[in-house]
C-alpha cells in the first residue's frame, strides 16, 4: 500500500511550489493578465490569494487548537499589504511562504488548529494544512503557468497525493448525499484507485486495487469510473480542465451531481 508523504517532504515541495509559481509570475508578460482558469482574477490577484494564503495558514498554525478561525489569522488577512510592482510582490510571497514553512516546522506534524474541512478523513492539524497546501501551491503554479502561456502537468509525485488529498479533504463529510447512493472510482494511469462513496451517511473515500487488463472492471461497482493522468484527475477535481478530457465510463451526468453538490464539512 502506498504511503503519504512525509511531513518534511511536504514542507520541501511548498517550498518548490511557491518557487515555481514565482518563475511563471516573473516570465509572464504582465501583472494585468486575466488568469484563464480563475476568470475573475489577474494575475497580480492570484499571487495576492497564494501569498494572503500562506500568510493566514501560518497564523492559523501558529495559533494552536480552535473552533473557529483565530483572531490572529483573521487579522493576518485584513492587514495584508501587497507591492504592486513585480520584484516586491515576489519578494513579499517568497516571504510568505517562509512564514508558513516556519509556522509549520515549529508546529510539527501532530499540532492541532482550526481548518474548515471535515476530520472525517483528513487530521485538523498542521500535517493536514502542509498537505493541502502542497496542493493549493501546485494547482496555483498551473495557473500562473497557463496565464503565461506555458502550462506544465502537475508533478506525478504531487498529483497522485493530490487525488486522494482533494477526496479526503474537500469532498468527504457526514452530509447526507441528496441523491440515489453511488459511488465513484477514480484511476490514473499511475496505477493508483480509490474509490468515493456518497449515500445518507455523507461522502467517503477509500483505496482501491487499480483494474488490470486480466481482471477487467466491475462495472456495476461504481456509477461512474473516471480514468485519466493522476495531474489530469487532480486538475478536474480543482475544476481546471472538463471531465470531457478525461476518460469516464458509466454514468456521466453523475460527475455533474457531484459538481454541483455543496455539502457542509
Amino acid at each position: 500500500m502506498e504511503k503519504n508523504l512525509e511531513f518534511p517532504d511536504l514542507l520541501q515541495l511548498i517550498d518548490e511550489r511557491s518557487a515555481a509559481f514565482r518563475s511563471a509570475v516573473a516570465a509572464a508578460p504582465s501583472l494585468d493578465a486575466q488568469v484563464p482558469t480563475c476568470p475573475e482574477w489577474t494575475l497580480f490577484d492570484l499571487v495576492k490569494h497564494l501569498g494572503g494564503g500562506d500568510r493566514f495558514w501560518a497564523a492559523i498554525v501558529g495559533a494552536g487548537p480552535a473552533d473557529a478561525p483565530p483572531a490572529e489569522a483573521a487579522a493576518a488577512r485584513a492587514a495584508l499589504e501587497v507591492p504592486r510592482e513585480r520584484e516586491a510582490l515576489l519578494a513579499w510571497l517568497a516571504a510568505s511562504t517562509q512564514l508558513l514553512l516556519s509556522a509549520l516546522r515549529e508546529a510539527g506534524p501532530d499540532a492541532g488548529c482550526w481548518a474548515w474541512w471535515s476530520a472525517l478523513q483528513t487530521p485538523r492539524t498542521s500535517g493536514g494544512v502542509a498537505r493541502h497546501r502542497v496542493q493549493e501551491s501546485a494547482v496555483h503554479t498551473y495557473d500562473a503557468q497557463l496565464t503565461g502561456g506555458a502550462p506544465q502537468p502537475l508533478r506525478a509525485e504531487i498529483a497522485l497525493d493530490g487525488v486522494e488529498e482533494f477526496l479526503f479533504t474537500c469532498v468527504a463529510t457526514p452530509s447526507a448525499w441528496p441523491h440515489k447512493p453511488t459511488a465513484f472510482d477514480f484511476h490514473t494511469a499511475e496505477g493508483r484507485s480509490w474509490r468515493l462513496t456518497v449515500d445518507g451517511d455523507g461522502a467517503r473515500s477509500t483505496r482501491i486495487p487499480a483494474p488490470t487488463a486480466a481482471t477487467g472492471e466491475d462495472s456495476d461497482a461504481a456509477g461512474a469510473s473516471i480514468h485519466g493522468t493522476a495531474s489530469e484527475l487532480v486538475l478536474y477535481l480543482y475544476d481546471r480542465i472538463p471531465a470531457d478530457s478525461l476518460h469516464v465510463d458509466g454514468d456521466a451526468g453523475l460527475l455533474d451531481l457531484l459538481r454541483a453538490w455543496e455539502p457542509e464539512h
